[in-house]
């Protein structure tokens, strides 16, 4: 038998119950009449957000020289252990970075890449980001492995000679 010091106590939490009951239902109800939004990929541009994290880009500087450096940063920052580096020595005869040295191999493999994004954080050269790709899906896994040629953004221009 219920006393009358309880009875306010259950009152209330049946009101909170329905209460927070009918503030889950107004977001349902309220999202079930509108349109709906469908995407006609690939027959239409695909809309991204502007944070969407997308297969890496390596960017170049102004005088078109790689960014990279070398520094193994993002290979270390990577939780998923995706990213293998390489990396050679500039000399004044062959310039590919601005730096000491460069990235002569970088690949990401895809099949274990995770796309969280410490690698762009931990790049101090602002020269890994994260691009709008998002088709991968090939038949063969070893295609998931991406190769530095593949994940250079295009040449805007020349790149500046150094003497």
């Amino acid at each position: 038998m219920l006393d009358s010091q309880h009875m306010p106590s259950i009152l209330r939490e049946v009101g909170e119950t329905f209460s927070t009951l009918i503030q889950g239902f107004s977001v349902t109800f309220r999202n079930m009449f509108r349109k709906t939004v469908t995407e006609n990929y690939p027959y239409e541009k695909v809309h991204f957000q502007p944070r969407y994290r997308g297969i890496h880009v390596l960017h170049r500087d102004e005088s078109g020289l790689e960014k990279c450096v070398g520094c193994f940063l993002c290979a270390a920052a990577c939780p998923a252990n995706c990213i293998y580096i390489e990396a050679a020595e500039n000399t004044d005869a062959k310039r590919i970075s601005a730096g000491e040295r460069y990235a002569s191999v970088y690949n990401i493999d895809y099949s274990r890449c995770i796309f969280c994004g410490y690698c762009v954080e931990a790049c101090p050269t602002d020269a890994i980001t994260h691009g709008h790709g998002f088709e991968l899906a090939p038949y063969d896994i070893n295609s998931l492995i991406y190769r530095k040629e593949q994940l250079l953004e295009k040449p805007s221009g020349t790149p500046a000679k150094l003497s």
